[in-house]
């Protein structure tokens, strides 16, 4: 039997070969698997507080229209992939179409040490399950480490509410 976890740590079945078993046995070793799944924590991804309080502030000041200091405060990859001016017309029409977020929910956080590429150092990849005013949305944002600060290098949003 392969027992196989996806990013919210449910176990999914993905094959199953026990000639001779019988379903007492089946269910046993399906419920120990998912007993087990349960206690499994991602050690690698823990959130370090600094990198919680970048999104809450990046997400204070996309409420509150503060486009210009959200790109002056990013990460060099931000200013390299877009100008102010860019930035500031995106914010606009996630404002436009979403309005403010009133829940996030984290659905991923992956950690990344880069020896090279555009995240080159410490990275974090955060997902999160954000219910806006006018739709939901699945939001992502990548920071990363640099001069001894957290920065944001990327913002995602995801949503048929942007259509």
């Amino acid at each position: 039997m392969t027992v196989e976890l996806d990013a919210r740590r449910t176990p999914k079945l993905t094959s199953l070969r026990t000639p001779g078993f019988g379903l007492p046995v089946l269910a046993m070793l399906l419920a120990t698997a998912m007993v087990a799944a349960c206690g499994l924590k991602n050690e690698g991804s823990a959130v370090p507080p600094e990198v919680e309080s970048l999104v809450g502030t990046v997400s204070d000041d996309i409420a509150a229209e503060r486009y210009e200091k959200i790109y002056s405060e990013s990460a060099t990859q931000w200013k390299q992939d877009s100008t102010l001016e860019q930035s500031t017309e995106v914010f606009k029409t996630l404002q436009a179409k979403l309005g403010k977020v009133e829940s996030r929910v984290l659905h991923s956080a992956t950690e990344q040490n880069n020896s090279g590429g555009p995240l080159q150092g410490r990275a974090f990849i955060l997902s999160y399950q954000t219910k806006f005013e006018r739709g939901e949305a699945m939001e992502t944002f990548t920071v990363v480490e640099q001069g001894g600060q957290w920065r944001l290098a990327r913002y995602l949003v995801n949503s048929t509410a942007l259509k």
